[in-house]
């Protein structure tokens, strides 16, 4: 706005220089005529200026307009990637999550690298009573669990644990290496809007409040995350795409505003 009044200014400047000259150098019939075609110029050049910025806009808003077809006539969906509104959240998970960030904070005081999982099965119950509750911390060489002590003012303490077994059994066996089924092929958009998106949105609000910044996407469609030298699961994905959808999969996800890359373990997405 404050360019457009500069160069209307200018342009009164220049007309009413251009009329001096004209009536001081210029005598009989053509002084008129060159009066008259000075302010035509003068007035088209305000209009211009004046419409300008309306006829951008509007120019603007057709190539949106025109990009929206295009991609509805695709099947796209243009949304980019959101931690979930508010409103649609359970008020249970929001006391966990914003408990999740104390913790975190608390602990990232003394060990920068430090991330945590819960042990308690419902700790949304012991933050709302208060209470001494278990977490299992990682990137902490020296300890492996801290129990977690709310009062009723809200205060939170840390005292570090270090279990240590009485004697090391074999490793467990994996049960899990069954062939799954055959799947009928998965178009990894429509997958991930009808049935990847609302868990994986869900699950990274929960992670990035307790301070992890990437999760792996298993062919078996386990939601994995690194946590100390093991890798957990978190989640399950239904129908998870197989490996030759991946890389147009990892295309779906970089659109959604999500950071992804295929390794040899699944889908690496971080945020």
């Amino acid at each position: 706005m404050n360019n457009d009044r500069g160069l209307l200014s200018g342009s009164i400047t220049i007309l009413i220089g251009a009329v001096i000259a004209i009536m001081a150098l210029v005598r009989g019939p053509w002084q008129i005529w060159l009066l008259l075609g000075v302010f035509t110029l003068w007035g088209l050049w305000v209009v211009l200026i004046l419409l300008l910025p309306y006829m951008q806009q509007a120019q603007r808003r057709r190539q949106r307009q025109q990009r929206t077809r295009q991609l509805h006539a695709e099947g796209i969906q243009t949304r980019s990637f959101e931690i979930p509104d508010l409103g649609g959240t359970n008020s249970d998970d929001l006391l966990v999550r914003h408990t999740n960030h104390r913790i975190l904070a608390y602990l990232r005081s003394a060990y920068p690298q430090a991330t945590f999982e819960w042990c308690e099965k419902q700790p949304e119950q012991l933050i709302r009573n208060g209470g001494t509750g278990r977490i299992r911390v990682f990137g902490i060489d020296e300890f492996d669990h801290a129990d977690v002590t709310l009062d009723q003012n809200a205060n939170i303490k840390c005292d570090m644990i270090k279990i240590v077994p009485l004697s090391k059994v074999g490793g467990e066996t994996n049960e899990d290496d069954a062939t799954p089924p055959k799947r009928q092929p998965v178009d990894p958009r429509i997958w991930y809007e009808t049935q990847g998106r609302s868990v994986l949105e869900a699950l990274i609000s929960d992670l990035n409040s307790r301070g992890h910044s990437k999760l792996t996407l298993r062919e078996d469609g386990d939601i994995c995350i690194e946590q100390g030298e093991d890798a957990v699961s978190q989640e399950h994905l239904n129908n998870f795409p197989q490996k030759v959808y991946w890389p147009r999969l990892a295309e779906v996800l970089e659109s959604n505003g999500l950071a992804a890359e295929v390794t040899a373990q699944g889908i690496q997405v971080s945020w």
